[in-house]
């Protein structure tokens, strides 16, 4: 993983996310400190799971195929703000 000094991160952001892409997670640290970590929107999308689309996660919910559903709404007031 390639380290960056923050000034020279923000610099040269274009080339930290094309080096993020095609190399891997690029480290940026202010005063010698890791501080962030900058990857591809793929990795992010792999390690944290979000390779689903919203159609598919739909399609996931208990409720998919229903054809009866009645959502009733709450019609009690709203809090009172008198002054």
């Amino acid at each position: 993983m390639q380290t960056w000094q923050m000034q020279t991160a923000k610099a040269q952001f274009s080339d930290l996310v094309q080096r993020a892409k095609s190399d891997g997670p690029q480290e940026i640290t202010v005063h010698g400190r890791s501080v962030a970590v900058v990857m591809s929107r793929e990795m992010f999308d792999r390690l944290s799971g979000n390779q689903d689309s919203l159609v598919d996660f739909m399609r996931q919910s208990p409720l998919y195929g229903l054809e009866d559903i009645r959502i009733e709404r709450d019609c009690s007031p709203g809090r009172d703000i008198s002054f």
